[in-house]
């Protein structure tokens, strides 16, 4: 009987080496795709975490065939088994709380404050697919202790199960909320901040864009946005073509990410990539700005689109609207937003997404503070508790100078 059972446990056993071994050669392929540039900061560290992420792509690609998971939900169960639990803290507290129904955590200082603190609406990156409030918990606690402001984190909807405009509806309900009601949390509804980094930028200069005109609340003091994502046009800037395959954040993921926000209809990859979406008036108005000298990168050539095809335009048609691509709003609405900070790094795909942002402020007169990484790479700011990665701590930093110095 042991016999007989011995031998399918061992043909199972033999097929899952197999699997594992055909498994780690597919990540060790795609992770050498990679290209590590010389001058990037902590390159041995980019490539462990590198190979992790690419693990976790290739498992998710595989599982989502089964209909058990995708990379989005692993790396959200990852988050979830590993992330360091709150601990008591003598300096700041917290308060888990709904603002009309959108999940928030309010960092608050203990220490006593002489009038209204300084507040800051925080949101997350993470593509729109992935990311939480506890993820970023420890940079909440480190910018309140640092800042001496009361931050509110929002815990937006993700996609695929919430579609765009799911997370910009969020993010800008529980931002009304807060700034009708900043003084039952000892915060001056006129020092307002909103910030966040990646998506969580594109949320910032969204939110900001659609305060725009209201009369019933207080204008934000500012914006922060961290290599902020801003338009969903052209994936071929200088910036895409210098780091097309540079860690942490690839051409190729970002299209994943739009995809999966706008429509969950990742079979028109190619066709983003190619630029068939993008109507003649946002290539007129991409073609002027880029025309800019900083925008003239030696060995990389202006990215032709492809023609225009409709078909394809009225499967993403929102892709074009500010909440997506906050770049293309008109003069008048950026004449009217508040004055900003643009933390933009050199080994990054959306480099020229925050340059691209940032001189469409200084054109309609709003002062903007930026601060560029020039050893940075994508996601650098997550890391300003890891000691030997100096340039996140520097870049931390400069965005707590720029807050205390509002």
């Amino acid at each position: 009987m042991l016999g007989v059972l011995s031998a399918p446990l061992g043909v199972i056993t033999i097929l899952l080496l197999l699997c594992l071994i055909i498994f780690l050669g597919a990540v060790w392929y795609e992770s050498s795709k990679t290209k590590i540039p010389p001058g990037i900061a902590n390159p041995t560290l980019l490539k462990r975490v590198n190979v992790f992420s690419t693990g976790v792509f290739i498992l998710g690609e595989i599982l989502d065939k089964f209909g058990i998971v995708n990379a989005t939900g692993i790396f959200n169960f990852i988050q979830k088994i590993s992330k360091p639990k709150p601990k008591d803290d003598s300096e700041i507290f917290t308060k888990d709380l709904t603002f009309e129904g959108v999940p928030v955590r309010v960092y608050q200082p203990r220490s006593p404050s002489v009038g209204g603190r300084k507040g800051i609406m925080f949101f997350h990156g993470g593509g729109f697919v992935y990311g939480d409030i506890d993820m970023y918990d420890i940079t909440c606690r480190h910018l309140t202790k640092n800042s001496g402001a009361v931050v509110v984190s929002v815990g937006y909807r993700l996609a695929p199960k919430h579609l765009y405009p799911a997370a910009f509806d969020d993010c800008l309900t529980a931002t009304v909320h807060f700034l009708k009601t900043a003084q039952e949390h000892g915060v001056d509804p006129s020092s307002v901040i909103i910030c966040g980094d990646s998506a969580g930028g594109n949320l910032t200069a969204a939110v900001c864009q659609a305060l725009v005109g209201r009369s019933d609340i207080p204008k934000p003091l500012a914006q922060v946005m961290i290599y902020p994502c801003v338009q969903m046009a052209d994936l071929h800037l200088p910036s895409y073509q210098q780091n097309k395959v540079a860690p942490l954040l690839s051409q190729e993921y970002v299209v994943y990410f739009y995809l999966t926000y706008l429509c969950g209809d990742l079979s028109l990859s190619k066709e983003l990539l190619k630029g068939s979406h993008v109507p003649p008036a946002i290539r007129q108005k991409l073609s002027k700005w880029l025309n800019s000298e900083e925008f003239k990168v030696k060995g990389c050539k202006p990215h032709i689109m492809a023609p225009f095809n409709k078909d394809v335009y009225e499967k993403i048609p929102k892709a074009f609207d500010f909440p997506c691509s906050p770049l293309f709003s008109d003069d008048d609405v950026f004449q009217q937003l508040p004055k900003a900070y643009i933390l933009t790094c050199e080994f990054d795909v959306l480099r020229d997404e925050g340059i691209l942002y940032k001189k469409r402020l200084e054109d309609n007169g709003v002062p903007v503070t930026w601060y560029h990484v020039k050893d940075g790479f994508h996601g650098i700011f997550n890391f300003f508790d890891q000691p030997d990665v100096v340039s996140g701590k520097l870049a931390m930093d400069n965005i707590l100078t720029f807050i205390k110095n509002l």
